[in-house]
């Protein structure tokens, strides 16, 4: 599977964000997807994942209320619209993908990568 994230910039606190992930060469439909983050010098982290079913969910308590998964299983995309942005959300931001239907937190549980895309909250 190759995955492709994008859409990542510098933007002011309070401000909005899209992510995409668009992936290619593995049924989309059968794959969970997930954003990780990862801030300098720290741990990458969960942020959001959402099942091949789109039935499940899950969030990270930071990002909670503030930023939404969804997927296009037409166009093989995972999207995270990301608002009131705060200096605290600048990362790099990684998009995953685990077979199954079940969403993970732990990274370790995801097979692929994307490249990662950077987003920078100014204060």
């Amino acid at each position: 599977v190759q995955l492709q994230a994008s859409g990542g910039g510098l933007v002011q606190a309070g401000g909005s964000l899209r992510l995409s992930c668009a992936t290619s060469g593995r049924t989309f439909t059968r794959t969970t997807m997930g954003w990780f983050r990862q801030a300098p010098g720290k741990e990458r982290n969960f942020v959001a994942g959402i099942s091949w079913s789109r039935a499940n969910t899950k969030y990270a308590d930071s990002v909670k209320g503030r930023f939404t998964i969804s997927r296009d299983n037409t166009n093989n995309t995972v999207y995270l619209e990301m608002n009131s942005l705060k200096p605290d959300d600048t990362a790099v931001y990684y998009c995953a993908a685990r077979g199954g239907n079940s969403v993970q937190i732990d990274s370790r549980q995801y097979e692929y990568w994307g490249q990662g895309t950077l987003v920078t909250v100014s204060s």
